[in-house]
């Protein structure tokens, strides 16, 4: 049985088009019964599929679910509403990006799973660096291991011009340490979202990104 309903990308494909609280007050029932409730659910079955790989992980949905309320403060988008639902299932869960662990993305434009370090603070980026210079060949590794590359391809990240001089000679063997974000991410068609797989699916792509999760992790 699938975890939701074809209802669940059209509720977003018409949000899309009335996307105000008048709308959105109007179909709040529809909402709960095709989107909110059910991806509760699916978030609930991930933190306990990804908690018994990871028993570091012990949140409840709630810690690990977006708002779907935009914060539309300095953003030239005033729409109020997110066209996805989205959770982070980490050790941290949404109060800390910068951990690493499965974020996702449901919705009609595509589902979503990313792992790595999307934004690390200033002492947390350092560390990563540290991590990586102190072990290129296991990153290497990990970063070129047939099943990560199958489902993510490559690490990516907006990146530093300069960079402390102590990860300088590192950087020339490994450019990656320039990066300021360490993150890695499958798109998958939005049709995918009604698939009875869709969880499988899912830890799939998060036994793929495991090991260089674990490896950014490491302290």
């Amino acid at each position: 049985m699938a975890w939701f309903t074809t209802d669940f990308n059209r509720f977003f494909k018409e949000l899309a088009a009335h996307n105000n609280k008048e709308w959105f007050d109007a179909n709040r029932g529809r909402y709960l019964r095709s989107v909110k409730e059910p991806f509760e659910a699916f978030v609930a079955e991930v933190i306990d599929r990804v908690g018994r790989e990871d028993k570091r992980v012990r949140i409840t949905p709630k810690e690990a679910i977006f708002r779907i309320n935009k914060d539309v403060r300095f953003s030239k988008d005033k729409a109020p509403y997110k066209l996805h639902c989205a959770a982070i299932v980490s050790p941290a869960g949404r109060k800390d990006h910068g951990v690493p662990g499965i974020y996702f993305e449901l919705g009609p434009e595509k589902v979503a799973f990313y792992g790595g370090s999307y934004m690390p603070d200033g002492p947390e980026l350092k560390r990563i660096r540290s991590r990586i210079s102190g072990d290129l060949k296991k990153f290497k590794t990990l970063c070129n291991a047939p099943a990560f590359v199958k489902h993510f391809g490559v690490v990516q990240g907006d990146r530093n011009k300069v960079i402390p001089a102590e990860f300088k000679t590192a950087a020339e063997k490994e450019p990656l340490l320039f990066n300021k974000q360490f993150y890695f991410m499958a798109g998958l068609p939005a049709g995918k979202v009604t698939d009875p797989r869709l969880a499988d699916i899912l830890m799939e792509h998060y036994a793929a990104m495991r090991p260089l999760n674990d490896f950014l992790m490491a302290r």
